[in-house]
């Protein structure tokens, strides 16, 4: 780095710069800072914010809040305000993002158990103040989640305490709670399932037996995942609310809303679609207390089935969930599907089952080493040699010298250490020593030995009674709450209300619901229908119903149309101003809305002199039509008759039979009894 340059003292000038430092300074192009300051942030934000660990299924938020709980752990509550402080010292953010992901936590009602005003999840109440509040970790939390001889710890953020890397918890937790969370570029949501299910799954992977996990949501509700593909990518859940009907006429209860809104989102999407006119209601009551119930009012004549199906098709009784399981695994993102999850999961609480039964073993066994140990000291009198010991060595030379003999009865050396362990037996436990009680305790301690050595040989079994445990002891109450079915898509151009009316202006060309004043009314629609329009010119569009609406002055024909329509339409055009007249029949086929069609060939001048709409082709072949032509000297027969069962049905594109070439002034369909 340049010094400033030193300023002479007799002229005041500055003299030449002088650099102490003259290394290269590295150029970077700012792109590339901005590209790499890019990568930190994005990593930092999906490893540390936003995506769960694989091992333990939790963010690095709810670690340190569990974490702190556990420190504070004394069998009564805390206040959250004095969790949210002491998990301050681990959490390089602020006290309201701990705050949030610990009412998110209490709200799962697994880990934390809750006192106070924690919100409802099912009309979307907030908790209240973290000073008002209370909790503590449930007994579940404290049986699975802690093993602090087993866990990895790393120096928080400060570098003035150690935090877990991950918590060695012995349970899918993951699963169990669900995780939404949005990072930089990649986004996570793994939807929750049920406790029991997880259990038994977990067996079944020890086992090396097939098994497939569904979600379960608390609000409970239906569902239909028979897109679910696993959880990952791509995939699928369909949730809808529990609709009954009331006790009253024109009454439905909803009493389970689905997963991902709440009593008040529901209501307000009810009363948008009845402003919208998608469904009618008179109005909508919430009576939810511990359990949701909504009760819709419905006019009198309203059919209660159909509103329910255009409830689910207009409203948020009917939601899609899009899964995308990721995790965190050797320190990077990590796809995986929810079974493969299990998997994981599962053998991971079989090796921290496994670090626990060794650890414990190793305890047993340095339990039972020095009580065989003390027993041989004080039994065979050895304490006696060190009476006359004047020195330290000398008391630990005697010990070694009255050892020797029975050495061999233990299972591990004897080292220096254990001798000076002897050395700290006070008198008062020599003097009460009992060897019958001696020998009990250290038969006890073979016992439990023998016991972990066994657990140790049979892990698989002892994990899968492990987690049969957990299923006995937490798994009251925990049972499905979300049905698990099949339903087909509401169609809502079928269950929407009718409850509008098409006007058509045909002297300026306009029609639509919102020209009451100035149309004649044809028929009843929905803002969801579309309708057909022909010009006398020949050209056919089809346009979504909407207030108002350009279709030509005078248009030739104006309805509503259908998609999946099979009608045939029968069509007489004249080609260009004085050429040919050409007869057709045709079905619609596909079309592009708004999109104009030609039934002519597109001749400047040409006219649709006869147009007529048929449902079946067995009532198109009954027509005859006679075309009657203008006068002219070189004509003896004026009338034609046209068989329409003569002609084939063609596309709308098609060009047509010729009639005739000579001009016509008029078509006539021939009465039955002429025909006949």
């Amino acid at each position: 780095m340049a010094k400033k340059a030193s300023k002479s003292k007799s002229s005041g000038a500055f003299d030449k710069p002088v650099f102490e430092d003259t290394a290269p300074v590295e150029i970077r192009p700012i792109d590339d800072l901005y590209g790499d300051w890019f990568l930190e942030y994005a990593s930092y934000v999906i490893l540390e914010r936003a995506v769960p660990h694989i091992y333990d299924g939790l963010k690095p938020v709810q670690r340190r809040i569990l974490h702190s709980m556990d420190e504070l752990e004394d069998g009564r509550y805390n206040k959250v305000a004095n969790v949210v402080g002491n998990t301050m010292k681990y959490h390089p953010h602020g006290d309201a993002s701990i705050g949030d992901a610990m009412v998110q936590l209490g709200q799962k009602e697994l880990l934390i158990d809750t006192q106070g005003n924690w919100g409802n999840i099912l009309t979307g109440d907030n908790a209240a103040a973290p000073r008002y509040i209370e909790a503590r970790l449930s007994k579940f939390a404290l049986d699975v989640a802690f093993s602090p001889k087993v866990t990895h710890w790393a120096a928080s953020y400060d570098g003035r305490n150690k935090e877990p890397v991950t918590l060695p918890i012995k349970f899918p937790l993951l699963l169990a709670q669900g995780v939404e969370g949005i990072a930089v570029g990649l986004s996570c949501r793994i939807l929750p399932h049920n406790f029991i299910e997880l259990c038994d799954a977990c067996v079944s992977a020890l086992r090396k037996e097939d098994f497939n996990i569904l979600p379960d949501f608390p609000q409970g509700g239906i569902m239909d995942a028979s897109d679910y593909n696993g959880g990952l990518r791509g995939g699928r859940v369909r949730v809808r609310a529990r609709i009954e009907l009331g006790d009253k006429k024109n009454v439905l209860r909803i009493v389970e809303v689905p997963f991902g809104t709440t009593t008040g989102s529901l209501m307000d999407s009810i009363v948008a679609a009845n402003e919208k006119g998608k469904i009618k209601v008179l109005r909508v009551e919430d009576n939810t207390a511990a359990e949701v119930e909504i009760l819709v009012h419905l006019p009198p004549g309203i059919d209660a089935d159909q509103t329910i199906q255009a409830l689910y098709a207009f409203t948020d009784c009917e939601l899609s969930l899009s899964p995308n399981a990721v995790v965190i695994h050797d320190n990077k993102p990590r796809f995986i599907s929810v079974n493969d999850l299990v998997k994981v999961c599962a053998e991971h609480t079989r090796e921290i089952l496994g670090q626990e039964l060794e650890i414990k073993l190793s305890e047993l066994e340095e339990k039972w080493h020095f009580s065989s140990l003390e027993k041989i000291f004080i039994e065979k009198r050895i304490y006696r040699d060190i009476e006359e010991c004047t020195t330290w060595e000398a008391v630990i030379a005697a010990i070694w010298k009255g050892l020797k003999p029975y050495l061999k009865l233990l299972k591990r050396e004897v080292t220096d250490d254990d001798i000076a362990r002897l050395t700290e037996i006070r008198i008062k436990r020599i003097s009460k020593f009992n060897s019958f009680e001696a020998d009990e305790h250290i038969a006890a301690l073979e016992k439990d030995i023998a016991e972990v050595e066994r657990h140790l040989k049979q892990l698989t079994r002892f994990t899968i009674a492990h987690f049969e445990r957990l299923k006995k002891t937490y798994g009251p109450g925990q049972e499905r709450r979300t049905e698990i079915t099949t339903f087909d898509r509401v169609a809502a151009s079928e269950v929407i209300m009718a409850n509008e009316t098409l006007y058509l202006n045909a002297k300026d060309g306009f029609a639509g619901y919102g020209l009451k004043r100035e149309g004649e009314p044809l028929f009843k629609c929905s803002p969801l229908d579309d309708i057909i329009y022909f010009s006398p010119e020949g050209n056919v569009t089809v346009s979504k119903v909407v207030p108002k609406l350009f279709v030509g002055k005078n248009p030739l024909h104006l309805e509503l149309f259908k998609k999946d329509d099979e009608a045939i339409y029968t069509v007489i055009y004249r080609d260009g101003r004085a050429g040919r007249t050409y007869a057709k029949r045709f079905r619609m086929g596909g079309i592009t809305r708004d999109k104009a069609y030609t039934i002519t060939q597109g001749t400047p001048g040409s006219r649709i002199l006869y147009f007529q709409k048929h449902t079946t082709e067995a009532e198109s072949d009954a027509q005859n039509l006679s075309v009657i032509l203008k006068p002219a000297l070189y004509l003896r027969n004026l009338t034609l008759t046209i068989p329409m069962a003569s002609l084939a049905i063609k596309s709308r594109g098609s060009l047509g039979n010729i009639v005739t070439k000579h001009a016509v002034d008029r078509v006539i369909r021939q009465k039955k009894e002429a025909a006949e």
